[in-house]
């Protein structure tokens, strides 16, 4: 496949205030997952209720410069302070987003939707490293389309990327005027360390050097791990749901994944009995955990709020405990996520900065280690006229990643059912794909609704320059 880019620009927030030159500084949670490209990629069948790509287009023409009006930091540039070279600044007086139409020239149900570096990995183009936001329109044969909302982690995380998808859809259904809810908070200054900085103990070691010699090389982590989709039906949430008793589905469904996730350790025959242990790690968002005056202010913080909570358990303990026992530690070690704990990391990077950090169980040392998100719990409105997409997903590149990384994120337009990618073990994805529950199921073109049509239609020539 081999993307042809249409027109590239720049589009400006339409409020001239904006205008003004600012500078702002990044909070010390921003500085936690470093200075990373990713993107929320939406990708959307052929519209049923009518509308093609070329009203796509039209709808970001139109709208665009008033959802930046509300996300003006997204149309500065990030820069890097020569004083401080790791420590990067945002210096904005509306420089523009990016807003890029391209041409996929196949249709959406050729990729392979079973594996992300087959499907969302290829429908993505290259932008500045400087760029806050970079807006990808990708029209494909089929009718279907993409918007591929690519930006900077140091912006914000999940919550942040899934509201900003959430305003523009709201924002087009209504004409463009306005959306229901907070509007965007943009307030490092909520975050600031205490003087003098003091954190738990339990925080120093959560943290290792990202630096060149702290990671295990290129080829090692590529060749030990596969990339996969997934789906869940709702029927085997609920399910699983039943069978861990009280648990609410995020925690029955990462005890499903503990047990599966053992077995594969404790079949290994390079490891004495005594060494069988794995542990689970989950990101959590500090939103839900911060004191209650602190939380009225964050209802739409536009920046990064997570932390991460971690659990390691002998192999045979996980495999003898009944789901419901085993939901109840994983809600137990969620939960040891609190104000302290969120302040106490602003503190420590507040010591530690400017050096680059990574979490220390997906280094790859010691015990096997695999991570959870939880995308369904952000806001999912990706509909902005044409439909709801098939699938909203994050796409991102940590390098010599060498853990196990899974991304639950719930389906566009349907509250009890599952999308999500796997970044795993080939044993692991053996494992959860023979398992006899039959719960995680491979992601397929039929499953998503992209259907074979080859029906091409003709872009809107367009008139400007570009970049």
């Amino acid at each position: 496949m081999h993307i042809r880019v249409v027109s590239h620009r720049l589009v400006k927030a339409s409020d001239p205030s904006l205008n003004k030159p600012r500078v702002d500084a990044v909070s010390n949670l921003d500085l936690d997952p470093n200075s990373i490209q990713g993107s929320v990629t939406c990708v959307y069948p052929k519209p049923a209720k009518g509308g093609d790509f070329n009203g796509v287009v039209a709808a970001f023409e139109a709208h665009f410069p008033t959802l930046l009006n509300h996300f003006y930091p997204l149309t500065g540039r990030i820069v890097f302070d020569p004083s401080s070279p790791m420590i990067p600044e945002l210096h904005c007086h509306n420089q523009g987003a990016e807003l890029i139409v391209a041409d996929a020239g196949v249709p959406l149900c050729s990729l392979d939707w079973g594996s992300s570096e087959e499907s969302l990995k290829r429908i993505q183009l290259p932008y500045a490293e400087e760029i806050p936001l970079s807006v990808q329109l990708i029209s494909f044969t089929c009718g279907g389309f993409a918007v591929v909302w690519s930006g900077n982690n140091l912006m914000g995380d999940g919550n942040m990327g899934m509201n900003l998808v959430k305003m523009w859809s709201e924002l087009v259904r209504s004409g463009g005027t306005s959306f229901t809810g907070q509007a965007p908070n943009h307030d490092r200054s909520l975050f600031r360390p205490r003087d003098p900085p003091s954190y738990r103990a339990s925080i120093e070691g959560l943290f290792t050097s990202s630096s060149e010699g702290g990671m295990v090389n290129a080829l090692t982590a590529e060749q030990s791990f596969i990339e996969r989709l997934y789906y869940i039906e709702a029927s085997d949430i609920a399910r699983l749901r039943h069978m861990a008793s009280t648990a609410s589905r995020a925690q029955a469904v990462s005890a499903y994944l503990w047990k599966v996730f053992a077995a594969v350790v404790g079949s290994s025959k390079l490891l004495a009995e005594s060494d069988k242990r794995c542990r689970m790690l989950w990101w959590v968002d500090g939103r839900r955990v911060l004191a209650p005056e602190l939380r009225s202010k964050l209802g739409n913080y536009a920046g990064n709020v997570v932390a991460y909570a971690v659990r390691e358990a002998d192999v045979e303990t996980i495999l003898e405990k009944p789901l419901p026992e085993l939901a109840m530690m994983v809600r137990e070690t969620i939960a040891s996520i609190d104000g302290e704990h969120i302040q106490g990391l602003v503190d420590w990077i507040e010591v530690h900065k400017p050096h680059k950090f990574i979490e220390t169980p997906i280094v790859g040392l010691g015990s096997p280690t695999l991570g959870q998100t939880m995308w369904s719990s952000f806001p999912t409105d990706t509909d902005f006229g044409f439909g709801h997409a098939s699938l909203a997903l994050p796409v991102d590149s940590r390098g010599r990643l060498c853990a196990g990384v899974l991304c639950i994120g719930q389906r566009p337009g349907d509250s009890g059912s599952w999308v999500l990618s796997a970044y795993i073990w080939p044993r692991l994805a053996a494992a959860l794909e023979a398992d006899k529950e039959r719960i995680f199921k491979p992601l397929t073109p039929e499953y998503l609704g992209f259907t074979p049509a080859t029906a091409k239609y003709d872009l809107l020539p367009d008139p400007r320059p570009r970049l």
